[in-house]
């Protein structure tokens, strides 16, 4: 069922992607899991005008306003192997940062989940994996004006930095479009896809501590290695980070 003002979205959604609204929801991300086990189509897009517990990576509340930000998840049904599917998270950050440069501001991405205006997050992904398929996962903060307290320093929106309003179903019209071309490129065109991410990155160059399953490291981002991999320079050497569940810039307090 599509409501309100998405209704008239949906038709310029490119197949096979194919919307249904609710007026609310828990997770997108769990409601669509629930769809996708029982045999939902690859190209659903679940949106919820007011999500109630949504959360980012590491189980982080995610918040979402009514009228002032997206919240949606996706289903993917891959043809790749499954080794290839982490890129998708690659695939969905840059999706949402050229939909978001189609409205004006430069946007930044902060390796693996992260959009960013201006060292500022706008927008954050959570790709889960099921059996035979993906749940990509997408917030975003396109009129949202204030915010808590706790992040008002590092969160932003598209409206806050443009000064402007936008209408919600454009923005993610602009999204599903993005995404529909770049996350058929985790396979044979990841090169390219990958340059893209690159010129976009946020951390090359940045002291940085990660959290991963072995522990934490610390060191410099070298860049992007030809996996989607982060290199990561310590005192060891340069290695090459396949997965981190936090990233955090040295010197930078409560990132989201």
């Amino acid at each position: 069922m599509i409501t309100g003002d998405f209704a008239e979205s949906a038709p310029e959604l490119p197949v096979p992607f194919h919307l249904v609204v609710r007026e609310s929801a828990g997770s997108t991300n769990d409601e669509l899991r629930a769809l996708a086990t029982a045999g939902g189509a690859h190209g659903l897009v679940l949106l919820a005008l007011t999500q109630t517990s949504g959360r980012g990576r590491r189980g982080a509340a995610w918040l979402s306003t009514p009228d002032e930000s997206l919240a949606f998840s996706m289903l993917v049904r891959p043809r790749e192997p499954k080794a290839l599917w982490p890129r998708l998270a690659l695939a969905t950050g840059l999706a949402v940062a050229e939909a978001i440069e189609s409205f004006g501001p430069a946007a930044g991405i902060k390796w693996p989940n992260d959009v960013w205006i201006r060292g500022r997050k706008v927008a954050g992904i959570l790709v889960e994996a099921g059996e035979d398929f993906v749940i990509v996962g997408i917030g975003i903060n396109v009129n949202t004006r204030c915010f808590p307290a706790e992040i008002a320093h590092i969160a932003t929106s598209l409206g806050l930095e443009t000064g402007l309003t936008y209408s919600l179903p454009d923005v993610l019209g602009a999204v599903i479009g993005r995404f529909a071309l770049r996350h058929h490129q985790i396979g044979g065109e990841f090169n390219e896809m990958l340059d893209s991410v690159r010129l976009r990155c946020v951390l090359t160059g940045v002291p940085v501590t990660l959290t991963t399953f072995s522990g934490t490291r610390t060191g410099i981002v070298e860049g992007i290695a030809a996996g989607g991999e982060l290199m990561l320079r310590t005192a060891n050497g340069i290695e090459n980070l396949i997965q981190a569940d936090e990233v955090r810039l040295s010197g930078r307090n409560n990132e989201t």
